[in-house]
């Protein structure tokens, strides 16, 4: 596990992508050679290679290149899409 320092001030954990996980599309990752946060698109475990937006650019690398981003609890709740309660019909 890596970590450092997010523009909020927040210590980012990061976790390796190994052989059970798995990287979803808008998902966002790390990419440790720029070491920037990335938006992922295409994720091909036979072909090894994950591909990813990065400033609006597209740029395909190893998945050894990347890391997951760890949310903690309050993170993950706080993401969740709540619904207004307008759609459960009359």
């Amino acid at each position: 596990m890596i970590a450092c320092m997010g523009s909020t001030g927040r210590k980012m954990e990061f976790s390796e992508i190994d052989e059970n996980s798995t990287v979803f599309p808008g998902e966002y990752v790390y990419h440790e050679p720029s070491s920037a946060i990335v938006l992922a698109g295409a994720f091909n475990r036979e072909k090894d290679y994950l591909r990813v937006l990065k400033d609006g650019r597209h740029l395909e690398d190893k998945i050894c290149n990347f890391k997951k981003i760890k949310l903690s609890d309050k993170e993950k709740r706080d993401k969740q899409v709540k619904k207004c309660g307008g759609c459960k019909g009359i």
